[in-house]
C-alpha cells in the first residue's frame, strides 16, 4: 500500500465579480503562502519521497514552498494543469452568459462533457489527470505529494469515490487543503479530504 498527499494550491487573488480561472497562470498571495508553508510542516516528518505537481506558477509556487520543508525539488508534470475553460477565462458569469448565450446553463446539465469554446470537460480533465495520478501512487515504496487544483482533485476523488462527475462540485477543495488517499494493490481509499494544516 502506498499513500498519495493530493494537495490543491495556496490562495490566489482574485477579483470581484468571480471570474473564471481556469488554466490562467494567477500568483499566489502572501496568505496562500503561509498556507502552503503551514502544509509543509504538514507533511514533513511523513516519509514523502517524490513531489510533483502542475507546470501554472500558482502550483510551482506552492510545491516549492512544500518542498523547501521535505528537502524535495518538485517534478512539474504538464496533464495536472487545470481544466481549460477555453474562452471563458478571465470572464465573469455575466460575461459568458452574455457572449456565449445558452452556454453557462448547458455546462450546468452536463459537467462531464461540456466543452467551452476552445476548452476542456470535466470528461477530458479526469482523461489526461488520471494516468499521472495512477503512475504516481502505484510507482514506489515512498509516500507521494502532489500540488494540483480543485477541479484536478475533484476528479480524481470522484474516480476513486465512484462517483460520477455531475456530483463534483459537492466536494470542497478548499485553498491548500490535504486529501490522504491510500493505494492498494486493487483499489484506492479516500482516508482524509479537505483538510488545513494550520
Amino acid at each position: 500500500m502506498n499513500v498519495v498527499y493530493l494537495l490543491r494550491h495556496g490562495e490566489i487573488t482574485q477579483s470581484w465579480p468571480r471570474r473564471f480561472v481556469g488554466q490562467t497562470d494567477l500568483p499566489l498571495t502572501d496568505r496562500g503562502r503561509g498556507q502552503m508553508a503551514e502544509s509543509g510542516e504538514f507533511l514533513a516528518g511523513r516519509g514523502v519521497g517524490r513531489l510533483l505537481c502542475s507546470p501554472l506558477s500558482r502550483c510551482v509556487e506552492s510545491a516549492g514552498i512544500v518542498g523547501a520543508a521535505l528537502g524535495l525539488l518538485p517534478e512539474t508534470v504538464w496533464d495536472l494543469r487545470e481544466i481549460s475553460l477555453g474562452s471563458w477565462e478571465r470572464l465573469s458569469v455575466d460575461e459568458v452568459c452574455e457572449r456565449f448565450p445558452g452556454g453557462y446553463e448547458a455546462r450546468g446539465r452536463d459537467l462531464a462533457g461540456f466543452r467551452p469554446p476552445g476548452g476542456e470537460s470535466f470528461g477530458d480533465l479526469l482523461s489526461r489527470t488520471w494516468p499521472v495520478f495512477e503512475l504516481a501512487a502505484t510507482k514506489g515504496d515512498a509516500p507521494v505529494a502532489m500540488v494540483a487544483h480543485a477541479g484536478v482533485n475533484r476528479v480524481i476523488l470522484c474516480r476513486i469515490l465512484g462517483m460520477p462527475l455531475e456530483n463534483l462540485f459537492r466536494l470542497e477543495q478548499d485553498y491548500a487543503c490535504i486529501n490522504i488517499l491510500h493505494a492498494g494493490e486493487n483499489a484506492y481509499r479516500v482516508v482524509a479530504m479537505n483538510l488545513r494544516a494550520g
